[in-house]
């Protein structure tokens, strides 16, 4: 199936059913009063997030989704029937926002989330609404109220705890097939990788975390080079990046130039994202001597002059694989342990007035 992140689409909320204006005709019966009934409401637009969906495609294609209008009213004190609402799926993750004003309407970010895009109008009042003790015959209705319209903007942003970064060739996808279950193609040229590839890393009975695979960065990418920014949102919900370094390139000068090129690229597509912890990783250590590769980090480490951690892994051959994955795992727990207490300390502080609570629910 072909993987596309982004759709634009136009949603149509069913219009209200008008008001019938009837008057109750039964023999020996003349005078019935009115009995017109109101018209249905018009169904809604709702988006459903589902784990089972990974693309939008089906949204590339069908651009316009129209739910059903409420159906008018009618004599006998008959009311129409309301109109069916229709569910989008999108995938975990997809970011809803109006293709109009920018506004972020919605981020689906747990399985079986549901939020309303476009609400259904309301039905029409028939002239029974209408009756009273100077008024024994009435003639008004009101018509159905139109259903509300949106041109939306879908961006699907994958789920993940560690991105994995760096030019093409750098060895990310060999990486994330040596510590995971993941398999996405390795090849010996640039732009193996045309999609984002997700794999779950095991590094005990009962921890596990998701890492993330996008296709290479080259310097330029802001200015549309090789598969530019586009991917660049996958990594956003990340917690940590690892920037993957070729440590054998053509010439030794590219590794630290190369290393800073992807770090600028970063910042031109997203400050936040500059800013996020990232660590490096050397790979391909198994193409240097054993008695050389102290000096070559240590080297890397001066030229870049960061204070990041660094990394010397073999993705082909798995060597140091698992003490980095150990890393990753000790930091992630770590970062958790410390958003639950400040979560517990938020609850805690607005647990002793009902208000309270109600106040950090309506901003959150």
């Amino acid at each position: 199936m072909k993987f596309i992140d982004e759709a634009t689409i136009e949603i149509v909320a069913g219009d209200g059913g008008n008001g019938c204006a009837s008057f109750r005709r039964e023999k020996f019966i003349p005078k019935g009063g009115p009995d017109g009934g109101d018209g249905g409401r018009g169904g809604s637009v709702w988006v459903v997030a589902n784990r089972n969906i990974n693309t939008l495609i089906d949204f590339r294609y069908a651009r316009k989704h129209q739910a059903k209008n409420g159906e008018k009213g009618r004599g006998a004190d008959c009311y129409g029937a309301a109109g069916l609402d229709i569910n989008l799926r999108v995938p975990v993750g997809t970011v809803i926002t109006d293709a109009q004003t920018g506004e972020k309407l919605v981020d689906m970010i747990a399985h079986g989330q549901r939020a309303l895009l476009a609400r259904g109008g309301r039905g029409g009042l028939g002239n029974l609404h209408f009756k009273s003790s100077i008024n024994r015959t009435p003639r008004q209705f009101t018509n159905g109220e139109p259903g509300e319209r949106r041109k939306l903007n879908m961006e699907l942003r994958v789920l993940a705890d560690v991105g994995l970064l760096g030019l093409p060739n750098a060895g990310k996808s060999t990486l994330i097939r040596a510590v995971s279950n993941a398999r996405p193609k390795v090849a010996d040229y640039p732009f193996t990788t045309l999609h984002p590839h997700l794999g779950v890393v095991r590094v005990g009975p009962e921890q596990s975390f998701v890492i993330a695979d996008i296709p290479g960065l080259i310097e330029g990418a802001a200015e549309g080079a090789g598969l530019g920014h586009q991917f660049l949102r996958h990594l956003s919900r990340t917690d940590l990046l690892l920037h993957l370094v070729d440590c054998m390139p053509p010439a030794r000068d590219d590794v630290v130039r190369s290393a800073r090129a992807i770090a600028a690229e970063l910042r031109k597509y997203d400050e936040k994202l500059y800013r996020k912890p990232r660590w490096f990783v050397m790979n391909k250590i198994d193409l240097i001597p054993v008695s050389e590769r102290e000096t070559v980090l240590h080297e890397f480490r001066r030229r870049l002059r960061t204070k990041a951690p660094i990394f010397a892994v073999s993705a082909a051959t798995g060597e140091g694989c698992r003490e980095l994955m150990s890393a990753v795992a000790q930091f992630l727990g770590a970062k958790r342990a410390v958003h639950s207490n400040d979560e517990a300390g938020v609850d805690a502080r607005f647990s002793e007035n009902g208000a309270g609570t109600e106040k950090l629910k309506d901003n959150a």
